[in-house]
């Protein structure tokens, strides 16, 4: 335990730290996977088309959305697209070069090296793929790389699927936030994940392993469940 001059107890020392630098807005690029800087005049029309393969289930949980046309879509990404934070991205397949989903990081506090992922928004030609989740390590890798030290992913506490893509990815699960804001005319309640930069070296490897090509079959499917290699992580963490 540290004290301080009055003996009272006080969190450890981080030596030499300095702000990380707010997050250059620049392509990130690796495993077949591009995240763009959110441009509509590129972008918009694919992900329209991709959204659109939807009934609008997708937009449950945003604050805004789903949209009625085109044109009202466009209007949107124009606006995400001049925000400086949140800083929104857009998700492309390398191979094809369409955009197939958004994401973004928010509440970038880089004087005390704190930065958000949200806003995500994967078409049903993104969910489940190593794609989407080549993504969420490219941006995890970009944050920690820049120097921030706690990666936070916070969404709606009913949204189950995104509490599952969190705890996939090895984000440890901190807690409700009850009552945290309306949306939609709704009750909702946050629940609040993160990942800490003392624990990115072995998330980085557990990724590294199961990213590479020869973890998925002919159909795209995984041999190694991701979530096992994180579960792994956080008990020997715990241990």
């Amino acid at each position: 335990m540290v004290l301080n001059e009055f003996d009272q107890p006080v969190g450890d020392l981080v030596p030499n730290w300095q702000p990380a630098p707010f997050p250059p807005h620049v392509t990130l690029s690796g495993w077949d996977c591009r995240v763009e800087p959110l441009n509509p005049a590129r972008h918009g029309a694919a992900l329209w088309q991709a959204f659109s393969e939807d009934s609008g289930v997708l937009w449950t949980y945003f604050a805004e959305g789903p949209f009625a046309n085109e044109a009202d879509f466009l209007v949107y990404l124009a606006q995400r697209a001049a925000a400086r934070d949140p800083q929104f991205y857009a998700i492309v397949d390398a191979a094809s070069g369409r955009a197939l989903g958004l994401a973004a990081y928010l509440r970038i506090e880089p004087e005390v090296g704190v930065i958000e992922v949200g806003y995500l928004h994967f078409s049903p030609a993104l969910q489940g793929t190593r794609l989407a989740t080549a993504a969420m390590v490219l941006m995890m890798q970009n944050a920690f790389a820049l120097g921030y030290r706690r990666y936070e992913w916070k969404c709606n506490a009913l949204n189950a699927p995104s509490r599952r893509a969190a705890l996939r990815l090895g984000f440890s699960f901190e807690g409700i936030f009850r009552q945290a804001r309306v949306s939609k005319g709704h009750n909702r309640d946050t629940a609040w994940f993160s990942v800490l930069d003392g624990e990115w070296p072995a998330l980085s490897a557990v990724y590294a392993r199961w990213l590479v090509a020869d973890n998925f079959d002919d159909d795209g499917q995984q041999r190694v469940a991701l979530s096992s290699l994180t579960q792994q992580i956080h008990s020997e963490i715990r241990d």
